[in-house]
């Protein structure tokens, strides 16, 4: 569990000012604030069938792609990838999650790509946004609003593009300026389990195994892994029938195989990994409102391994993708 100072002790960061008058704004639980309008897709660019007011309608996709879909999904995924490296610039106490939208909208539009969120059907309406932006406590979903973001907040950004008729799915966890150690360990252990999730995805292993791997390292750290939401298969659709546990799931034991495509997500958190609804169906929180951190790749399964197709174009300035 995070230990918080009490109201009157000095700041965890070093500032020398008391607890309440520096960081404690960073550890109120998360508000819901004003919704900024849907932002229009120019009609030239190619979107999923919900958008407009569309209809999902699933599919089955082969589980095993072929060797042109995962072409188009290694050129997406790279894209989608070097978006949310975008995003990473414009995170920063005083910004708004409405702002990281605008970011992750305006960037997918520019390289004529449709924010696969944008419109999602679900909940009592659909998504509104172009990007999921869940603080702190709020584990995944979250709407982009007005809310400032403040000094020690962690937010995670989730983006997936749809671009050659294929999604690309990926999303990290951003420190807000100074952030409490804490939370620090929380992110690199959620950055790690992801790692060790996607090293067990290997060809011959079971869809378990991954869950396993990193509920392991997750429980060794006395972390918890969320069990309400899983990673997906994923493709020509935004979700597949291919479900990926983060933790042990022992019937889902469907062999690993070459040519596969899917999601590794892990959401690990510093209390209770048990999930509760805000009432506009789509932002999940930790029931004891502890801390919550994510990171996600898209893979390809191969005959060596996996292969991590949101990978940016360049990672030097930029540690949460050095998996």
């Amino acid at each position: 569990m995070r230990v918080l100072p009490k109201a009157n002790d000095i700041c965890w960061c070093g500032s020398g000012q008391k607890f309440k008058r520096c960081h404690k704004n960073s550890t109120d639980p998360v508000r819901p604030g004003r919704i900024s309008p849907l932002r229009p897709v120019p009609a030239s660019i190619p979107r999923p069938m919900w958008a407009d007011g569309g209809v999902l309608e699933k599919w089955d996709e082969p589980r095993i792609k072929s060797d042109d879909v995962i072409e188009r999904m290694r050129q997406t995924g790279r894209e989608a990838a070097d978006t949310l490296a975008f995003l990473g610039t414009v995170i920063a106490p005083g910004a708004t999650t409405d702002d990281i939208d605008v970011a992750c909208h305006d960037r997918a539009v520019s390289i004529d790509a449709y924010p696969s969120p944008l419109e999602y059907p679900g909940g009592p309406n659909a998504y509104p946004k172009s990007v999921c932006t869940s603080v702190n406590e709020v584990i995944c979903h979250g709407i982009p609003d007005d809310r400032k973001l403040i000094d020690g907040d962690i937010v995670n950004c989730d983006v997936t593009l749809f671009k050659r008729g294929v999604h690309g799915d990926t999303n990290a966890t951003f420190y807000v300026g100074n952030v409490d150690q804490a939370s620090q360990d929380l992110v690199r252990i959620t950055r790690d389990c992801t790692a060790a999730g996607i090293a067990a995805a290997q060809p011959g292993n079971r869809i378990n195994d991954i869950g396993r791997a990193i509920q392991d390292l997750a429980e060794k750290h006395g972390y918890g892994v969320v069990r309400d939401f899983v990673g997906h298969g994923i493709g020509e659709q935004f979700h597949t029938d291919l479900q990926i546990c983060h933790y042990y799931h022992p019937r889902l034991d469907d062999p690993i195989e070459p040519g596969m495509t899917f999601t590794v997500e892990p959401m690990i958190t510093q209390g209770s990994y048990r999930a509760q609804m805000w009432s506009d169906g789509w932002t999940a929180t930790t029931t004891d409102r502890s801390r919550t951190a994510q990171f996600e790749h898209t893979i390809l399964i191969t005959e060596d391994g996996p292969e991590i197709l949101t990978t940016p174009s360049d990672t030097s300035n930029h540690p949460y993708w050095t998996l």
